[in-house]
């Protein structure tokens, strides 16, 4: 459903649940989900953009936690750089120009005669800046990330958190000595992703290294990470590149080896689009009941749920609270939703929209009993546990993120099939399947091969395992040539 559709549906706001199944309309229950659940708004009435509402931006806010403490564990220093870019800047790097000037924002009236771009990605802010702050091979390596928005006028049709004009992420600029120190970074953000998106999200992918005519605009290459949708599709999420030294060379970005011999700068760039991978989360873990959102980055991870009337409420409530402060002790995110104008049962339809992991429901019987009732989002399993086992609840969360990747790594492993003629790689795809195929070549010499599988098969050769060296064992499946490389194709957003 286009963005256009989800603002008129959203004037006529619906208090009423999911009404559609995942499975069946995963569209429309998307459209659904970021709509009641309160996670954007699309009224601005401005296309590609989307205003972020709390509950979406204090799960981008703990996204941001743990990918930033994972790029400094590995050596990545903070910084915040312009959101604009001087268009002799920007046109320095002839590929990077060509690929990327159909995109940009250009900015009118900005005082002083100079032209200025919205920023589209940051090659061009951080490379004269690293000719400036590098002098020798002591300086490197120098590994620097900033988060915030970039801006790219997409003409295809919008989508609000899958695709837009201005996306939410952190993007690494590195710059090093040798092309082997280059390439160890490429998979060393290979590895990030592994560790931060798949491990604590839960969102499987595959490191895809790029045809050479999908590569990023300036890059010696691309790797992408593919991410399934239950619709089959693939979306792209964190992309890593090795820029080797198109920039540099083109900022004349040097440093002095060790025989003190000028040498231009070795650097590679590396961007997880946060809001992005939130698309993602939510589509990968999400049912016909609403979210489930990771244990890992709820913004609340157990929602507590008093049960009174007019004669025991202060009674109950106090116990709330008694048993939220103890959770709170062992840094866990809870809240009590004490509002008296929403029934139980509403505020249950709520929180498990929303996605909250547990949801602790207490009453009279309980209090007296000594216990809680504890419902489990994603199996919805209810249980009465006593109050002294509510100290294994980060034990259980940590059991929580567990089943979530567990499931999703199934349904993605699912989803790989070998395919041996293009009946076969169309039957797969139409399936919602991703055809692993011997190819001919992902050089420029495999175009028209690739414009075959788009125009009769529907399909894009997404390019080969970045972490893995297949070797393919026959002929291209489209041209019948002897094959050179084990590519995959599938349909993508």
């Amino acid at each position: 459903m286009t963005e256009k559709k989800i603002k008129e549906k959203t004037q006529e706001k619906s208090q009423e649940g999911i009404t559609v199944k995942k499975e069946e309309n995963f569209s429309e229950w998307f459209t659904q989900i970021i709509e009641k659940a309160e996670l954007v708004d699309l009224r601005l009435d401005v296309k590609g953009f989307t205003i972020i509402r709390p509950w979406a931006a204090l799960t981008i806010e703990n996204m941001f936690e743990h990918l930033e403490k994972e790029l400094q564990k590995k050596g990545h220093k903070p910084t915040f750089m312009p959101s604009i870019i001087p268009k002799e800047n920007l046109m320095k790097e002839s590929e990077h120009v060509q690929g990327f000037t159909p995109e940009v924002f250009w900015i009118k009236n900005t005082g002083d005669n100079k032209e200025l771009a919205l920023r589209p990605t940051s090659e061009t802010l951080y490379t004269p800046m690293f000719k400036l702050w590098i002098r020798s091979h002591r300086d490197l390596p120098l590994k620097l990330y900033q988060r915030g928005s970039v801006f790219r006028m997409d003409t295809k049709a919008t989508r609000p958190l899958i695709r837009g004009r201005e996306f939410i992420w952190i993007e690494c600029h590195d710059a090093f000595a040798t092309r082997e120190e280059a390439e160890a970074q490429v998979q060393e953000d290979i590895d990030t992703t592994e560790k931060v998106m798949h491990q604590i999200y839960g969102v499987p992918f595959l490191p895809m290294k790029r045809p050479e005519w999908d590569k990023f605009a300036g890059a010696e290459y691309t790797v992408g990470s593919d991410c399934f949708m239950p619709d089959g599709k693939l979306i792209q999420q964190p992309s890593t590149h090795l820029m080797g030294q198109k920039f540099s060379k083109a900022f004349d970005a040097t440093f002095k080896n060790k025989e003190e011999k000028e040498e231009h700068l070795w650097t590679t760039a590396y961007g997880p689009a946060v809001s992005r991978i939130l698309a993602s989360v939510i589509a990968t873990h999400g049912d016909d009941s609403g979210m489930i959102l990771p244990y890992s980055i709820s913004p609340i991870q157990v929602i507590i749920i008093p049960i009174f009337n007019a004669e025991n409420k202060n009674k109950i409530i106090k116990k709330a609270k008694e048993i939220s402060d103890k959770l709170e002790k062992e840094n866990i995110k809870v809240e009590i939703d004490e509002r008296e104008y929403k029934r139980p049962g509403e505020k249950y339809h709520i929180w498990e929209l929303k996605g909250v992991p547990f949801r602790i429901e207490i009453g009279e019987k309980e209090i007296k009993n000594n216990e809680v009732i504890l419902f489990t989002r994603d199996i919805k399993k209810k249980e009465k546990i006593k109050l002294t086992e509510l100290k294994n609840i980060q034990k259980l969360g940590k059991e929580f993120d567990n089943r979530l990747r567990k499931k999703a790594d199934k349904f993605m492993e699912n989803r790989l099939v070998s395919c041996f003629n293009k009946k076969e790689i169309k039957e797969a795809l139409s399936s919602g399947k991703l055809a692993k195929i011997n190819f001919c070549s992902t050089d420029k010499s495999g175009i028209k091969c690739a414009e075959i599988v788009e125009k009769e098969l529907y399909g894009d050769v997404r390019g080969t395992l970045a972490n893995k060296n297949e070797k393919p064992t026959g002929n291209c499946v489209i041209c019948n040539k002897p094959a050179t490389k084990v590519v995959y194709i599938g349909r993508s957003y």
